[in-house]
């Protein structure tokens, strides 16, 4: 899966500054906010309303960044979430709501309205540029979000940084183990045990956590599925081979990404039915599928799976 295309951001943010020096008021500022036409992102910092409103959470975050930085020390770099989301990770359970960085001087340390500047070692020339902003290096990123969030949601972040290529598992373990003594990372271990960059999404990343959690059998993802000639037919989320048995998450961002030119959702539905059964007859196996909701109650659904895994070889360990 690749990553989304992120727009572009570039000098979207005008200051109250340039207004004045263009001969706005404060008054006709007020009077644009309130009339819809540009939305005050932080005290002092505007962008198009229109713009605003298509943007996603991620990129709103972005656009959030850019304003704290047009008036920041000029050794200040995205850490932490911040550089994560610049980057296109994947974020998940994760308030975007303060903008975190870090300065080269190791000055600054505060928390202020909507920003939180942390206190650490990050010299000027690890310091990288990722669509023109100034961020942290993506294996200092990852032990950022350990660091800070829970291992759940710090997996969702690192396994889409590996799948992106953005990093790689030799970066993350010597990135871990030079960050040791960094505090509240004790659960670096876990991540690093199950960070992997077959895993394309979120909810791929959740289920696998899940599986985990609950004591399941660890499933082999990205599973292929060959057709009776040895040609590839199709490959599944999830598959316990030894028990004969696949997983396949149903959420929007597949059926928005599979279906094809003029599919109704029904005949996409139709055409993944069918998929199912011929993956069924090719290999004598099963079909479990579970979609967001079902990760909200990880107990019952940990309890389903094992279920289906138990009725086709026995008991499984908890």
């Amino acid at each position: 899966m690749q990553k989304p295309q992120q727009p572009d951001l570039e000098n979207v943010v005008r200051l109250r500054r340039e207004f004045i020096e263009d001969g706005y008021t404060d008054y006709q500022l007020n009077r644009l906010v309130a009339a819809g036409v540009l939305h005050r992102v932080r005290h002092g910092a505007y962008v198009d309303r229109v713009l605003w409103d298509r943007l996603s959470d991620a990129d709103r975050h972005r656009v959030l960044c850019r304003a704290v930085l047009r008036t920041a020390h000029p050794l200040t770099a995205l850490t932490h979430v911040s550089s994560a989301v610049e980057r296109g990770a994947p974020v998940w359970n994760i308030p975007l709501d303060e903008v975190h960085t870090t300065r080269t001087d190791g000055k600054g340390a505060r928390r202020e309205a909507g920003v939180v500047h942390h206190v650490g070692v990050l010299d000027e020339d690890e310091v990288e540029v990722v669509n023109g902003v100034r961020v942290s290096p993506a294996p200092r990123c990852a032990v950022e979000i350990i660091a800070t969030t829970t291992p759940e949601a710090a997996l969702v972040v690192i396994n889409g940084m590996l799948h992106a290529a953005d990093l790689t598992r030799l970066e993350l373990l010597a990135s871990v183990k030079a960050m040791k003594h960094w505090p509240h990372t004790l659960a670096a271990h876990l991540v690093v045990a199950l960070a992997d960059d077959r895993l394309e999404s979120p909810a791929e990343t959740r289920t696998y956590y899940l599986c985990r959690q609950q004591g399941l059998p660890r499933p082999e993802p990205q599973v292929e599925i060959r057709d009776e000639r040895g040609d590839t037919f199709a490959r599944v989320d999830f598959a316990w081979p030894a028990y004969g048995v696949f997983l396949e998450f149903d959420g929007k961002i597949k059926y928005e990404l599979f279906r094809r030119d003029g599919e109704t959702l029904d005949a996409y539905l139709m055409r993944e039915k069918e998929r199912e059964v011929r993956i069924c007859q090719l290999t004598g196996w099963v079909c479990l599928r579970i979609g967001w909701a079902d990760l909200e109650k990880p107990v019952a659904t940990a309890a389903r799976i094992r279920k289906v895994l138990e009725s086709r070889v026995g008991p499984v360990g908890a």
